[in-house]
């Protein structure tokens, strides 16, 4: 009988999940729409209702060790979900409490940059690393932070929060109720407002004049920067300066040996990359320039954060020495 660990990464717009062996292959995978749920009860339902009838699908004799969740704000020591800017789910919601009463297994909740995180330490590029960070740059900005092969979690569990460091005390408005967070200019929902505050600045013409704002995606931003529109590449310009910017005032603190991109955004490629790279290092701390390599993600054709979520399963339920995580009060079944 195959040993499966079930990951589920639940982002802003949609959740996915999958269920995977311990060498990363993933043999099940699905999602549902985060955002059309507004009540948790009902998305737990969803959820559970799609995981279980793609479950049933599979025909080879398997073992669920358990289940690992990355989350906005998931706190890895409660299994709760807290104040996530980026969900219809307000206040502090006990998960992992929640979810079990759907599923009779052991589970194990973490930040779902954290999870990303894992993935490349077990999975990516990060597999011979001791100290990296991940940066995942979807709906918001999330980060994961590994030193001495360990997750940072710090004493309440929600450390790495590199999306709501300042990049502007008056700066655009944050759906954590602050003003100037790095997320509101380096995430998908940061670029299209570049995007739109560029359309009203210039008279460059650009097919991105006949979207409105709702109906703009960072993909199609992603898509025009591709093709070199002449928008899309001053948006990419300025978010990558921003991001350059904040990841040096990262490193100055943790002094990684790589710094890793992953989602939507990561998917220019040298667009991204490349700027990011030039901005990291007129902004880094001296004694630091020319040791921290910035790349994309490894997993960036794979779902990394499902595979991250795995990777918990194995970590601590099955017993893995493959990535170190810290003690913690007990969460699981």
């Amino acid at each position: 009988m195959k040993q499966t660990a079930l990951g589920i990464d639940i982002g802003g717009t949609f959740t996915k999940f999958g269920l995977s062996d311990i060498d990363g292959n993933i043999l099940m995978e699905g999602s549902i729409p985060t955002y059309t749920y507004k009540e948790i009860g009902d998305f737990l339902e969803a959820l559970s209702a799609e995981i279980k009838q793609k479950l049933d699908a599979i025909t080879e004799p398997i073992h669920v060790m358990g289940i690992g969740i990355g989350a906005p704000n998931g706190n890895y020591y409660k299994g709760t979900i807290e104040h996530a800017p980026n969900l219809h789910w307000k206040g502090i919601i006990p998960f992992i409490e929640l979810f079990q009463e759907h599923f009779d297994l052991p589970m194990i909740m973490t930040n779902d940059a954290n999870a990303a995180a894992i993935g490349e330490k077990v999975f990516g590029g990060a597999k011979d690393m001791e100290h990296f960070i991940v940066v995942t740059l979807g709906t918001g900005l999330g980060s994961g932070i590994v030193t001495r092969g360990k997750l940072i979690y710090g004493h309440d569990g929600l450390a790495g929060e590199l999306g709501h460091i300042n990049v502007a005390v008056d700066g655009r408005e944050c759906n954590c109720g602050k003003r100037g967070c790095l997320e509101t200019y380096a995430s998908a929902s940061g670029i299209k407002r570049t995007v739109f505050k560029l359309l009203a600045t210039n008279k460059v013409e650009t097919p991105l004049r006949n979207y409105t704002y709702e109906l703009l995606s960072a993909k199609k931003i992603t898509e025009m920067a591709l093709q070199g529109d002449l928008i899309a590449l001053e948006a990419y310009e300025y978010t990558s300066d921003i991001l350059g910017l904040k990841l040096a005032d990262a490193a100055a603190v943790t002094s990684p040996e790589c710094i890793f991109l992953f989602g939507g955004l990561a998917k220019a490629g040298d667009i991204l990359v490349d700027a990011t790279k030039k901005s990291f290092e007129k902004y880094l701390y001296p004694g630091y320039k020319g040791k921290i390599k910035i790349k994309l993600s490894e997993l960036m054709d794979k779902n990394a954060a499902v595979l991250g979520a795995s990777a918990l399963v194995w970590s601590e339920i099955a017993g893995s020495d493959q990535i170190k995580v810290p003690q913690r009060s007990k969460v699981v079944a």
